[in-house]
């Protein structure tokens, strides 16, 4: 069995050295990538440190086949798209080679903005303008046809894997991993009746005609950001996500946590809410970054943390990278 190990930066070093002494000491050949992504086709499997953060930067960047993807936490919480704690490694390193594994193949989108492909999305593709409270006109295209000219905060182009992440707190539906489609949702319309859109995965969608008082800008997987002066177009990816799932580890599990969790922040204030979903993209961050990334004062953040961490819904410990810095990541 060999495989290829992957970090999303230079502070995962020393995870992916612990990660390559276990596999070695279990006869299992490794090599860590870095910027030569070859390896990703060569191997039997790629194990990506970071959680989630970390396998959505992994698909961002290798666009071309990979092979299936098993993502790491360094921590003891659980992810949604990253499977394995870090010290389960060694039992779960036999399980692997007895081949105690599925691989699900999950659907991405080939995002195209002002005619330059940009990296593909794993679970949306949005477009806001780049000063929030503030509308944005759009005109929907599938396969070439007007489906509608809105006023609305924005709108997200989803995945099933994204329906349960920023689509969902937008209004949207959940769908199944496995289901062709693609979801779209309006954020916030002026048109009151405007719903979301379920359209087969087979079609191309295109938000045209985008305009408003200050620049837009594309968010890829709530990440990166590309600005965009009026075409964004989406399609399905050539080359699906393989993601490996743990023998036992039923898909149907992921949603019943995701349900769990929309449920429990309608009660929630919105600054908790903010601080969840950063989260849940960023992966764990001290408080100072989570100040940072959500524009929240200091204090606002310091009273949320308590507040989620109080619930069991966020946990705080110290990190793996830097032993003098406390993190908070989600504990779902």
């Amino acid at each position: 069995m060999r495989v290829a190990l992957w970090g999303v930066d230079s502070r995962d070093g020393a995870l992916l050295s612990k990660m390559k002494k276990t596999l070695e000491s279990l006869g299992v050949r490794s090599q860590i990538m870095k910027d030569d992504y070859k390896a990703a086709a060569e191997v039997d499997m790629v194990l990506v440190a970071g959680g989630d953060k970390g396998i959505l930067n992994y698909f961002h960047k290798v666009q071309a086949a990979s092979a299936p993807v098993l993502g790491i936490y360094e921590t003891d919480s659980t992810g949604f798209l990253a499977q394995l704690e870090v010290r389960d490694l060694e039992p779960a390193t036999r399980r692997l080679k007895r081949g105690e594994y599925e691989v699900d193949e999950v659907t991405r989108l080939k995002v195209t903005v002002d005619g330059r492909e940009v990296d593909p999305a794993l679970n949306d593709v949005a477009v806001f303008p780049g000063k929030s409270a503030t509308l944005m006109e759009h005109v929907l295209k599938i396969d070439g046809k007007d489906i509608w000219h809105d006023q609305s905060d924005g709108v997200i182009i989803s995945t099933p894997t994204g329906s349960t992440a920023y689509t969902m707190s937008a209004g949207g539906p959940m769908v199944l991993q496995k289901s062709q489609v693609f979801l779209i949702v309006s954020v916030n319309s002026l048109d009151n009746t405007r719903r979301p859109l379920v359209v087969p995965s087979s079609a191309r969608i295109e938000i045209a005609d985008i305009t408003s008082r200050y620049h837009c800008e594309v968010v890829l997987d709530g990440g990166r950001r590309v600005r965009v002066k009026n075409l964004l177009e989406c399609v399905r990816h050539e080359h699906p996500a393989r993601l490996v799932r743990m023998a036992g580890d039923p898909a149907a599990s992921l949603m019943a946590k995701k349900v769990h969790l929309a449920e429990d922040m309608l009660k929630m204030p919105p600054s908790a809410k903010l601080i969840l979903k950063t989260l849940e993209y960023e992966g764990a961050l001290s408080q100072k970054e989570l100040a940072s990334r959500t524009m929240l004062p200091e204090r606002t953040v310091r009273l949320s943390l308590s507040h989620l961490l109080d619930g069991g819904y966020v946990k705080k410990k110290t990190s793996l990278r830097d032993a003098r810095q406390r993190i908070y990541e989600l504990k779902i």
